[in-house]
């Protein structure tokens, strides 16, 4: 007798009650409790459950909106009063005056637009070049890669602050100035991270079957590649906004930055250092907006970084 004859007989012993249709209620027990989402559906989700990083999602929101109304509202950014020159929060300026009369409130929010633009454009071109070039490095391989890690590892043998110091100083202060110095002494770190997310995907099954199908390189690597990359790239962007944030400051902090009577929040504190011991609150103000917000683009990178990692799905 058989294997095959002998397993038909023990199937033919079992009762046929064992093998009666389910009910209703039984098989809607079994179906699956959590509906099917997408990638980005699931990672929004995961974020809205941390608290913290939504908190500061909702503060950027917030500062943005300030930066872009208040300004509209109060726009005496350069009306001065010496009469209530050096004059302490009350209720006629909720931040005081300046040495000049000018009301520091509506300076802040001045300021917060130059500061945030330059941050979002330099993280937006550190984004470009970073994605171009260590897309190619990590997709190209072999000697062009390692000939374009070896560029990176000498720019990255000298501070990036330096560079971006020379950049001011060879084209002056001024609001495209400090974009353009950031934008190219910036983009390491998005194009070193880039690189490797292109190397682990590079050999994966899809890649694969696009060449099959016949996919040029470029489409293989804007197409398919950069795609995939995109959690880490988003939580590299947000974290190098608070870097632009701060650099910025430093250098109007030092004079590179943004020229008067125009002012960002570096400026703001610079001009407030020599009235520090008579009006601590010129500096204190503007210091509270640089840390607030690079607290916040912070703990939001944060959470993003957690949301978008697979590993932390649940």
């Amino acid at each position: 007798m058989t294997p095959r004859t002998e397993t038909a007989r023990s199937y033919e012993s079992i009762p046929p009650a064992l093998f009666e249709p389910a009910a209703p209620e039984e098989r809607a027990s079994d179906e699956a409790v959590r509906p099917n989402v997408t990638y980005w559906q699931d990672a929004w989700r995961r974020l809205k459950g941390n608290t913290p990083a939504m908190l500061s999602l909702v503060s950027i929101v917030v500062i943005v909106a300030c930066a872009v109304v208040i300004p509209i509202i109060k726009p005496d950014y350069f009306s001065n009063d010496f009469e209530v020159a050096n004059r302490w929060p009350d209720a006629a300026f909720w931040f005081g005056t300046d040495n000049f009369g000018r009301d520091i409130f509506t300076r802040i929010w001045f300021g917060a637009r130059y500061s945030l633009i330059i941050a979002f454009a330099a993280s937006f071109l550190n984004l470009v070049i970073g994605i171009i070039y260590g897309g190619v490095s990590g997709f190209a391989g072999g000697k062009a890669d390692l000939v374009m890690m070896r560029i990176i590892d000498v720019i990255y043998s000298v501070p990036q602050t330096i560079y971006v110091i020379l950049f001011m100083v060879l084209m002056g202060p001024g609001l495209h100035s400090i974009i353009f110095a950031l934008a190219v002494s910036y983009w390491l770190p998005m194009a070193r991270i880039v690189r490797g997310e292109i190397l682990q995907l590079k050999g994966q099954e899809f890649i694969l079957a696009a060449r099959v199908l016949g996919a040029s390189n470029a489409r293989i690597l804007f197409r398919h590649l950069i795609p995939n990359c995109l959690g880490q790239i988003i939580v590299t962007m947000t974290l190098s906004i608070p870097s632009a944030i701060f650099t910025e400051a430093f250098l109007s902090f030092i004079g590179l930055g943004i020229p008067v009577p125009r002012a960002s929040w570096g400026t703001l504190a610079s001009e407030s250092i020599s009235y520090m011991r008579i009006a601590p609150y010129q500096l204190l103000f503007p210091s509270l907006a640089i840390c607030l917000t690079i607290l916040a683009f912070n703990i939001l990178g944060d959470g993003l970084r957690d949301a978008l990692d697979p590993k932390m799905r649940s």
